[in-house]
């Protein structure tokens, strides 16, 4: 009988594989993708940073510490998913580009929009934020999946690499 591994991730389900030819046997995966819950009909598609916020703002609400997220995006910028990279503390959150990506690899993504609250209400990017931006930008350009933004949501108010013309 195959023991199922039962992943913390709930769209990404790793079953093991027998593999009767190795004498090792090492276990083979592999990986399923289960979707949380069904897409939208019509889908939800992200135009600007004002809509990205809209969207994702919800996914906010009465958190008291600091999350990225990321919003995985078809080619016509049609949400696919959204997923939860780290959560962290009141101000910080460590994040990888490992992380960001690994969603968007495993759900075809063309395009990703990452997010991210400060709890203090301030939506201005810290130093990490900038540097981290640039991370996950050329780690977008390596292989080959375009940020479209990087948001931070304040209480009220909203500040966008993309509108700010990128250079973190």
């Amino acid at each position: 009988m195959t023991k199922r591994y039962t992943p913390k991730h709930p769209t990404l389900s790793v079953v093991p594989r027998p593999d009767v030819t190795n004498p090792l046997l090492i276990p083979r995966y592999t990986l399923q993708l289960v979707p949380g819950n069904a897409r939208p009909d019509p889908p939800v598609v992200i135009r600007d940073s004002a809509g990205a916020a809209t969207i994702l703002r919800p996914l906010y609400q009465g958190l008291d510490r600091e999350q990225f997220l990321v919003a995985c995006l078809d080619a016509k910028h049609a949400v696919i998913g959204v997923n939860i990279v780290s959560v962290g503390s009141l101000t910080l959150s460590i994040v990888h580009p490992r992380e960001v990506f690994k969603p968007a690899i495993l759900l075809n993504s063309a395009a990703i929009i990452c997010a991210h609250n400060h709890p203090s209400g301030n939506p201005q990017p810290s130093a990490e934020d900038r540097v981290l931006t640039a991370r996950l930008r050329q780690a977008g350009d390596l292989i080959g999946i375009t940020i479209l933004d990087h948001i931070i949501l304040g209480d009220d108010r909203t500040f966008s690499f993309a509108d700010q013309g990128w250079p973190a």
